[in-house]
């Protein structure tokens, strides 16, 4: 059975409102022990899509499955001529003020740490350490057979070399770093194997109809028990890897503050649900705590 992204749920009648009051957001930072989840919407200011907003990429784009994936060499064809493609347009993405706000409340000792839905490596480049990479990231490569992890940027450099002038004109790229492009553009790419066993290589990171790994989620529980509060940002969380740390929270007690455009899968579990746009939210915070955001932050 080949799993599907999930599609947007459709929130109840009941849904809780969203603000534009960031006043418990700027209490719970100013107290300290937040855990922060982000998702999609935190890049979107760095021009990278989120996939179930109005304009998302999901309206358009069904993304590359785990199952799909491994299935044979046509699929793998597909995701690596596309991805390579993407990889270019993704790799001119530089952090947001979103991202450096974040970063500044790490280094002032507001948060007990960072798990990102993200794959853009983006919170890294802004300057915050210690960031639980909950879907992976493109900046690696696995071999599905011997299980070697190496450097994006080494494949890319051996898959250049394969397809000398491969430059075929994108309808658009998505979350995932995956570029839009036909049947046609891709019948001819070159797909590499691993360079140690000659296994089939994949991303590193968690395909639709793939589950996290169980020693990376028990990470992130651990996380969300030691945290006072949970700051959601820019996720929708319609899927159940960053949903369950919602629900861990509010179980726990554990105020569940929100800043997304839309309303999320979690509202029922948050104290707030703040919908600024993630850059004026997060830059307004800063300043209402005295932390400076700026592009000198940027690593």
């Amino acid at each position: 059975m080949r799993t599907r992204p999930t599609p947007n749920w459709l929130p109840a009648e009941d849904a809780l409102p969203g603000t534009t009051d960031l006043e418990p957001v700027a209490e719970a930072l100013s107290t300290g022990g937040v855990l922060v989840l982000s998702g999609a919407g935190i890049s979107t200011e760095s021009g990278i899509p989120d996939y179930r907003s109005k304009d998302g990429s999901l309206s358009r784009h069904t993304p590359m499955t785990y199952q799909d994936f491994t299935a044979g060499p046509h699929a793998r064809r597909r995701y690596w001529a596309r991805s390579h493609l993407g990889r270019r347009t993704l790799g001119r993405a530089r952090p947001n003020a979103g991202h450096r706000a974040v970063a500044g409340f790490a280094r002032h000792g507001l948060l007990t740490g960072v798990i990102t839905q993200n794959v853009d490596g983006l919170h890294q480049a802004a300057g915050s350490e210690d960031v639980v990479e909950l879907h992976g990231s493109l900046a690696r490569v696995v071999c599905l057979s011997c299980g070697i992890l190496s450097p994006r940027d080494e494949l890319a450099r051996r898959l250049e070399e394969a397809n000398a002038g491969f430059e075929p004109a994108a309808a658009a790229l998505n979350p995932d770093g995956d570029a839009d492009l036909t049947d046609d553009q891709v019948q001819d790419f070159c797909v590499l194997p691993c360079t140690v066993c000659g296994g089939v290589l994949k991303p590193d990171v968690v395909f639709f109809g793939e589950a996290v790994p169980p020693r990376r989620v028990e990470h992130c529980r651990t996380l969300v028990r030691e945290a006072t509060s949970l700051l959601v940002l820019g996720s929708s969380l319609t899927v159940m890897s960053g949903l369950r740390f919602v629900r861990q929270a509010a179980r726990a007690g554990k105020p569940v503050l929100i800043v997304n455009r839309d309303p999320t899968r979690g509202d029922r579990h948050a104290a707030t649900r703040v919908t600024l746009p993630l850059g004026t939210a997060l830059t307004t915070l800063a300043g209402r705590l005295n932390i400076p955001v700026d592009d000198e932050l940027t690593a």
